[in-house]
């Protein structure tokens, strides 16, 4: 006998109803106007049961050929590997950018002294599920951006600066976690999202049309 739908977990429910209405787009079944509009009630719902109720007239159902592709285009972050346990950057009167497909290690250390420096996540691998980020940034500043579906914790002190953390605190516990710690002093400290996850799922959901189509 299977769980009554309202017993289920609500992220397992929503992740469901968001891959049918993916598959169902993707072959041409539900116009772009009626996939963002569900897109955005199975993602921003609270009851699984109305959640659910999004695919009810939908009859394509996944199969192993939609799956295969998402894990190819989305799926985990981790990638088999080795990297280094720490990577220290110091930075004095300078500036540095890690952006691209990189290899995260399992501790990060950034020294920042009037310098700017920016980790960019959003295509990164990483090796390890807990990744830690120490901060020392006097009169400088430092950005680092994640994906919406990375985990984020910061614990830093700041002394006549600024802190802004825009990012999820919890998005799932399969997902990578970063861990931010340190002091900023008369300097800056930005967390910020920069790709939403609705914007992956349309991502491929029109690269999976074009496939289709």
């Amino acid at each position: 006998m299977s769980v009554a739908t309202q017993d289920r977990p609500i992220e397992s429910v929503r992740q469901e109803v968001i891959d049918q209405l993916i598959m169902n787009y993707s072959h041409g079944e539900i116009s772009l106007e009626a996939f963002e509009s569900r897109l955005d009630k199975a993602m921003n719902g609270t009851d699984p049961l109305t959640i659910i109720e999004l695919t009810k007239d939908l009859n394509l159902n996944v199969n192993t050929k939609y799956q295969d592709k998402k894990k190819s285009a989305l799926g985990t972050h981790y990638q088999q590997g080795k990297t280094k346990e720490l990577d220290k950057l110091v930075n004095v009167l300078g500036s540095s950018k890690r952006n691209g497909q990189w290899h995260v290690p399992k501790k990060i250390t950034i020294i920042n002294v009037l310098a700017s420096d920016t980790l960019d996540f959003t295509q990164a691998r990483f090796t390890h599920p807990n990744t830690q980020i120490e901060v020392l940034s006097i009169f400088g500043s430092v950005d680092i951006l994640v994906p919406e579906d990375v985990n984020t914790h910061s614990n830093v002190n700041c002394i006549l600066g600024s802190i802004e953390n825009d990012s999820t605190a919890l998005f799932s516990a399969d997902a990578p976690t970063i861990s931010i710690e340190g002091k900023v002093i008369l300097g800056s400290l930005d967390i910020k999202i920069k790709q939403p996850i609705k914007e992956k799922w349309l991502r491929f959901a029109d690269s999976l049309k074009a496939l289709f189509n």
